[in-house]
């Protein structure tokens, strides 16, 4: 074969072998997304914000930032958000990232359960700095996030919990002291007579001047009482012109506490006691208890009275002083233990002494 045929074959397979490669060739990866591997939301956006809105099945609560920097739950009487709760949910927010692009095709979107569940990041004049719609979580674990309305859907390492109940964002603490700051209590009895009880030193033990005779305080009740009342947290709050509160305040009980620094703090534990009362008949009259068989009255016909048992109301407490004048705007609740846990006679306090 001359040169120049070669050459010429050589030059043609070439040529068919770049065609070929180009209509073989694979197609082109898309670029990757600038938000994969980033942060969900920056730490600047969280610290520039004032509002935080969480919304969940129709319910929203915004929570605001003040101007000394302490944060107010927006939708619960404007009281003071729990703030170990808040730098909780702040921290998981602003640690969380976006691990990859799911999709963008909207009937998949469609598939990842986005609805009303969303967060958004607030300016002082209510901007809307940053604002997030989620998904359903994803079974190997995060969760399906959109920003905004944007027709994309990533996956994100974001495991914080929306809760959308107002009143759990509060601050439900209405008096935290430390036990070892206490040099004395008072402690009410249920037949209106006190006991006081005091040490000099956190490490010296309680002592009574009115202990009855061969009596010692008993150390268990009294470390239930400390514990009872140092650290009380309402369960729930009511307007303070509610019925049953002014009900309980009629039976409340007022302990005191008195530091070793001089101040002293009011515990107030009241509820409207169970009552039986008489059952009314037809006619709305009541059994006449009066009644006696004998002058033309006929034995077999004097009715039995029936009474029926109306339950102990709620427990309410007033704390003096509160936290902050926010606390004003409520009546609040506690637990039904806190108030049956603690003594009710002098007997509940005292202890047979050990002889030594």
């Amino acid at each position: 074969m001359k040169l120049k045929t070669l050459v010429a074959v050589v030059i043609v397979l070439a040529v068919l072998s770049g065609a070929a490669y180009w209509l073989n060739r694979p197609p082109a990866q898309p670029a990757p997304d600038p938000r994969v591997g980033k942060l969900l939301v920056d730490s600047a956006t969280i610290t520039g914000s004032t509002t935080i809105k969480l919304t969940d099945q129709g319910k929203t609560v915004q929570l605001s930032r003040q101007a000394n920097g302490t944060w107010l739950d927006d939708s619960y009487f404007g009281l003071p958000a729990d703030f170990s709760k808040l730098s909780s949910f702040t921290n998981d927010l602003s640690s969380a990232k976006i691990d990859r692009l799911v999709t963008q095709n909207p009937e998949r979107i469609a598939r990842l359960e986005f609805g009303s569940t969303s967060l958004a990041l607030l300016d002082a004049k209510g901007v809307t700095l940053w604002s997030l719609n989620l998904g359903k979580s994803a079974d190997q674990g995060g969760r399906f996030v959109r920003f905004g309305d944007e027709s994309k859907a990533y996956l994100a390492s974001l495991n914080a919990w929306i809760d959308n109940d107002a009143k759990s964002w509060a601050d439900a603490q209405l008096l935290n002291l430390k036990s070892d700051d206490i040099a004395k209590i008072e402690i009410p009895l249920e037949d209106h007579s006190a006991v006081t009880v005091t040490r000099k030193t956190k490490d010296e033990a309680w002592k009574c001047a009115d202990a009855p005779a061969g009596k010692q305080l008993n150390s268990d009740k009294l470390a239930t009482i400390l514990s009872s009342l140092t650290s009380v947290r309402f369960t729930d709050s009511s307007s303070p012109a509610d019925p049953q509160a002014k009900s309980a305040l009629a039976h409340e009980r007022v302990f005191k506490l008195t530091t070793f620094a001089g101040k002293t703090y009011t515990v107030a534990l009241g509820r409207k006691p169970e009552e039986k009362v008489l059952k009314t008949l037809a006619g709305n009259s009541k059994v006449d208890l009066t009644f006696k068989p004998g002058e033309g009255k006929d034995a077999a016909k004097t009715p039995t009275p029936e009474y029926e048992t109306i339950p102990a109301g709620p427990v309410y407490v007033w704390v003096t002083p509160m936290p902050s004048d926010a606390y004003d705007k409520r009546t609040f609740q506690i637990d039904e233990y806190t108030f049956t846990s603690l003594p009710q006679k002098a007997d509940d306090l005292f202890q047979a002494a050990v002889k030594k």
